[in-house]
């Protein structure tokens, strides 16, 4: 599992209201209004209990999380295990910049994240294993959210595909009249990481309606691992390096054995020697020169963002009533990987080379290939560029007729555009630039001297290596259409329904530079333009039937047909009891589904892994992970199970409890990279390796899309908080968690796994804590208001087989503590308006290491 929050990090804030937020009126006359939320087709009025479990986070809820932005707030959900949302080059290698959520760990695919009720467009980036997801940091500025909806059940006989997992809906203010500054500034203690943002809304009601606009502007800086390494050097160190290893040539083949480049320790190498040559009698070892790559990589990346939002809504008449919304945002990040990625690719080198090194040339007189990469010790970081543009419009009419009915009729669109910028060795330069006959071509005059002793008295030309290095360009852009119309009605005694239909069109296009399109990269090889769309229709109804005085029943079913691909018929149940006045009970049962991606049937990806070799035992190494999509691929299936209950004595004490159980089955999947190379470690079709294809060192896996896994997972979440009014103020402690029981995986090569408290790095899975725990308290006495957090995280086996390091190894527990204090100043200083006020807070306030982990970057 991978945590950034481990730095001590001080934040200030300084909030301006002006002209109130929602008038009192406008507030009191909402809370009767008729609503639709989360859950449900149907308007009613808003009620503390409801059949399916569903939290709602409020302005006051959003506020005293100190959260600046969507990821800030939705990592401390303990329900969110397994999230991307950090600049993580070895487990999120193509999705920096982007944020997103995954619920009871099913998969960042498996949550449904709404806007104001409706679809927001898939983010066009790929995680590695090829899942799409709505990035959550693009989606509308923090200061424009009202309310945040969580339903955490299955919910796709109401929303369609990808409410596996359940759904979460961002509510953005809908009257607001006033205008709302916020500025902050945060700082990691002790580095030059800091991060400005700027967020401001403004709102005006006028005769018929609403007009509202929100903008929130980021400045990150970098803190870097070379500022703030929490890795071991065996954890990042790669066989291949520079210097390297060379592979002599015999009768024209290769010979299975390196040899070390003499001068490889002497350059800053690491020699790994697998057999002395005194023992052998030549004058060189076997092995390899190892390179630490460490040091380049980034905890936070170097990023702008910019996030806009306008929203206006108006009465056409008294029974038709008009909104629309348009969110934009851009965003640039930048991350840094090593100088150049191991070649992966032969590259020969001649003995009439004018740098051939003459100890090599004893025991390679006919030539030998190198076994590294083009630029190591000493080189520069090489920068990954990240942009993401991201633009949706959304527009609904809705009104009353008949009686008694109401419908709605919506138009919803929007697209996002994700272009990285990755640095490689060109293959065909780097191989002429060995034999110096890249002129023939247009190229530099001149060789590349591979060996050692271009650190010393024969250095490469800048022209030279300018030359072997391209930029492989991916350019990704992801489209979404939706129209929906529903029509409910509200029967008397509590009788409500609702029917509707939905069009939906997903397109996804995908463009390569010209050297990815003919595979000419070292490393990260190349990709192929695709294109694809799908179309989806579906026909849904919903039903709520009062049995009696204190139960209630939900239905609702829901049709959609993918063409091709096929068709889902899915249902959901739903009771609520209420025995008492202050006790209910409530249990649903459903089932869901998603549907494969465009890219998953389409695309075809090649990204970066760590693994370890079963033919090597213990020994690391930093492979090519090829995956390609499949138009065989059917839908995922989904039953889930929700029994809970609530207490609210009404003098303060409330306890929410919840037990869920998902079993999820024919989950699409792609191939997990170590275990195919458990399953198939010598099989040249699925393991590609470097001189001999049993033996040799691994360069690349080839992976596809599966429909051949399953989770199954279950547990409890729990919620106890108790208000009390003291002369010093109120002052509310709280304690609430997410206790996994199981979380049992099926995978194709791994076979079946007992995942909960497990790391599962060897399998599809996600890590998965047993217990995740948030407690503290919140104070409020006049002007003053304190925020404490202790968020626990329990530990949990790492199934990572590392060289040197003995099986059933743990992660540790990891255990922080944030507050905020809040001054509202404008109560007391004259002159100011009501409404301002100042925020101090610290994250991580006793500054608590991630716990080691054996991995790339250490965490």
């Amino acid at each position: 599992m991978k945590f950034i929050g481990y730095m001590f990090t001080v934040a200030t804030s300084l909030i301006l209201v002006a002209t109130g937020q929602v008038p009192v009126a406008n507030a009191q006359e909402s809370a009767v209004d008729e609503v639709i939320t989360v859950g449900t087709l149907i308007k009613r009025q808003p009620q503390a209990d409801r059949p399916s479990p569903v939290t709602i986070l409020g302005e006051a809820e959003i506020g005293v999380t100190g959260a600046k932005s969507i990821a800030d707030l939705t990592q401390t959900l303990t329900i969110n295990t397994g999230t991307e949302n950090h600049p993580d080059a070895f487990t999120q290698n193509l999705t920096t910049g982007t944020s997103n959520i995954n619920l009871r760990g099913l998969g960042v695919q498996s949550t449904l994240v709404l806007l104001n009720g409706r679809r927001q467009v898939l983010t066009a980036a790929l995680t590695n294993n090829g899942s799409q997801f709505v990035d959550t940091a693009s989606l509308v500025p923090l200061i424009a959210v009202e309310n945040l909806e969580i339903l955490k059940d299955g919910a796709s006989a109401t929303y369609g595909s990808d409410a596996v997992a359940g759904v979460v809906n961002f509510m953005t203010y809908d009257d607001y009249d006033g205008v709302k500054i916020n500025a902050n500034y945060q700082t990691v203690d002790g580095f030059d990481s800091d991060e400005y943002m700027l967020q401001a809304m403004v709102g005006r009601n006028f005769d018929r309606g609403n007009i509202m606009g929100a903008i929130s502007y980021t400045d990150r800086s970098p803190l870097t691992t070379g500022e703030k390494r929490l890795s071991r050097i065996q954890d990042d160190t790669s066989r291949l390096g520079n210097p390297g290893a060379f592979f002599a040539i015999t009768d024209g083949r290769l010979q299975g054995r390196p040899l070390i480049d003499p001068g490889c320790e002497s350059v800053g190498g690491i020699p790994e020697v697998l057999a002395p040559g005194s023992a052998l009698g030549i004058p060189l070892d076997i092995g390899f020169c190892g390179f630490d790559f460490g040091e380049y990589y980034n905890l936070i990346a170097e990023e702008e963002r910019l996030t806009g939002l306008l929203q206006v809504g108006y009465d056409v008449s008294d029974n038709v009533s008009w909104t629309a919304g348009f969110t934009y945002a851009d965003n640039e990040a930048i991350r840094g990987n090593s100088p150049t990625f191991p070649f992966l690719q032969t590259a020969v080198v001649r003995p009439d080379h004018p740098d051939y090194d003459p100890v090599l040339a004893v025991l390679a007189p006919n030539g030998a290939v190198f076994f590294g990469r083009a630029i190591g010790n000493g080189g520069d970081v090489s920068p990954n560029l990240t942009t993401s543009e991201t633009w949706r419009f959304s527009t609904q009419l809705e009104g009353t007729f008949g009686g008694g009915h109401d419908w709605r009729l919506s138009f919803t669109t929007g697209q996002n555009n994700y272009v990285v910028r990755t640095q490689d060795t060109v293959t065909s330069r780097f191989r002429c630039a060995l034999s110096g006959t890249c002129a023939d071509n247009g190229g530099p005059g001149g060789f590349y001297n591979p060996f050692s002793s271009s650190f010393r008295d024969a250095p490469n030309s800048p022209e030279i290596l300018d030359y072997i290095i391209g930029t492989q360009t991916r350019d990704t852009t992801s489209t979404l259409y939706v129209v929906e119309a529903v029509i409910s009605r509200q029967f008397g005694e509590g009788i409500a329904a609702a029917v509707g239909g939905q069009f939906r069109s997903e397109e996804y296009d995908a463009k390569f530079d010209e050297i990815s399109n003919r595979d000419d990269f070292g490393f990260l090889i190349g990709e192929q333009d695709f294109d694809g769309d799908q179309d989806i229709i579906a026909l849904f109804a919903e039903m709520i039937v009062p049995l009696g005085d204190r139960l209630e029943a939900q239905a609702a079913l829901r049709f959609e047909d993918y063409g091709a691909i096929g068709n889902t018929i899915d249902p959901k149940v739903a009771i609520l009891y209420q025995p008492t006045d202050t006790w209910s009970l409530r249990g649903s049962l459903s089932t869901s589904f998603r549907s494969p991606t465009v890219y998953q049937k389409n695309g075809q990806a090649t990204v970066l892994e760590q693994v370890t070799d079963p033919v090597i035992p213990g020994t690391p190494a930093f492979v090519a992970g090829r995956t390609t999509g499949s138009a065989d691929l059917t839908p995922e299936e989904s039953t889930a199970l929700n029994l809970g209950t609530t207490f609210d004595s009404g003098n303060g004490l409330e306890i929410n409890v919840d037990y869920f159980n998902f079993d999820f089955q024919n989950v699409i999947i792609a191939e997990n990279t170590q275990a195919v190379i458990n399953a198939f470690p010598q099989d040249p079709d699925r393991v590609v390796r470097a001189g001999d294809p049993m033996t040799g060192t691994i360069v690349r896996v080839n992976k596809k899309y599966v429909n051949a896994s399953s989770v199954k997972t279950s547990g409890v979440d729990f919620d106890v908080r108790y208000g009390l009014e003291t002369e010093f103020g109120r002052l509310v402690p709280f304690v609430g968690g997410t206790y996994v029981l199981s979380y049992d995986l099926n995978d194709p090569q791994a076979g079946e796994v007992d995942g909960a408290g497990n790391r599962n790095f060897e399998n599809f899975g996600t890590s998965v804590p047993e217990l995740r725990l948030n407690a503290g308290f919140a104070w409020r006495h006049g002007a003053h208001e304190v925020n404490a957090f202790a968020r626990h995280i329990s530990g949990y086996d790492d199934d990572q087989e590392v060289m040197g390091e003995e099986d059933g190894r743990k992660v540790d527990a990891h255990t922080t503590f944030d507050a905020q204090y809040r001054l509202a100043v404008g109560q007391f200083i004259g002159g100011l308006e009501e409404g301002v006020a100042l925020t101090a807070g610290v994250i991580n306030a006793t500054d608590e290491d991630p716990p080691q982990v054996f991995t790339n970057g250490g965490f």
